[in-house]
């Protein structure tokens, strides 16, 4: 029987499949932990075009926004939460505003807890260039436990805000919906433990796994674009490279100032 991937790669303890993760990731047994960022809803897909044709939104010569290339969850949500069976852990899948709902009622109809959506805060995130209303200064993410009990995480009574600029100087630029690999790794440090293998079926450019690799967590990335899967690839060599050089950051970092240049992991 074929595998259900194109393309398998390993780099250090993350695995990278390129492929569809509805048909991957059942062949890969259990993970501790699903951390994902799938695609948005159908309204915010819609909202990146009108008829169908490309706008410009910026009057200041800079790159442009990119377009949204894949699918919206909305057809898919459903099958994305079954998942959460392969998972004894944490549950955690960003969304819209508007999508916090739907995903907490399909979490709901699983046998996962549903517990909260967190907020994700972006000081730097565009304003609304167009005019006509205010901008949207932060995405959540929805936390479900799918493991026995009561659940556990690292973090005691903090609030589930996390605050992290969208684009800071080493940010890739190369998904148009890349998460900062800082955030990614406080969720990690907050949700995880060392040595846990976590599963993000929507790796994209691979920042959840290089937050995994540079906080010596075990990973696997499930990514179906070519394009995106190579540079997820690049992007855990690079961070497994730094691991192999300057070891694991095991411990929670306090966040200093988010404006101040950093060394790039991207």
């Amino acid at each position: 029987m074929a595998d259900p991937w194109v393309r398998k790669v390993v780099i250090g303890s993350c695995e990278l499949y390129l492929g569809d993760c509805l048909e991957v990731m059942p062949s890969l047994g259990s993970v501790d932990h699903f951390m994902m960022d799938p695609p948005y809803e159908e309204i915010t897909h819609t909202a990146k075009s009108k008829g169908g044709a490309r706008r410009d939104m910026r009057a200041d010569g800079r790159k442009e926004l990119q377009e949204l290339d894949f699918a919206p969850i909305d057809e898919i949500r459903g099958r994305v939460v079954e998942l959460g069976t392969q998972c004894d852990g944490w549950f955690i899948a960003f969304c819209t505003p508007e999508g916090v709902r739907p995903w907490a009622d399909e979490i709901n109809a699983s046998p996962m807890k549903y517990k909260r959506a967190c907020t994700w805060i972006k000081p730097d995130s565009p304003p609304q260039f167009n005019g006509q209303g205010p901008a949207s200064g932060f995405e959540n993410f929805v936390c479900a436990w799918a493991g026995k009990g009561h659940s556990r995480w690292n973090a005691g009574g903090k609030r589930g805000v996390y605050t992290e600029m969208v684009s800071p100087k080493d940010r890739t630029g190369g998904h148009p919906t890349e998460k900062p690999w800082r955030l990614m790794r406080e969720l990690l440090f907050d949700f995880t433990r060392p040595g846990d293998l976590v599963a993000d079926p929507f790796a994209g450019s691979g920042t959840t796994l290089v937050a995994a690799a540079l906080t010596g967590r075990r990973a696997i990335g499930i990514e179906q674009n070519p394009e995106y899967f190579s540079l997820a690839c690049r992007r855990v060599r690079k961070a497994v490279l730094s691991v192999q050089q300057l070891g694991a950051d095991l411990l929670p970092c306090v966040q200093g100032d988010m404006f101040q240049e950093v060394e790039a992991y991207g």
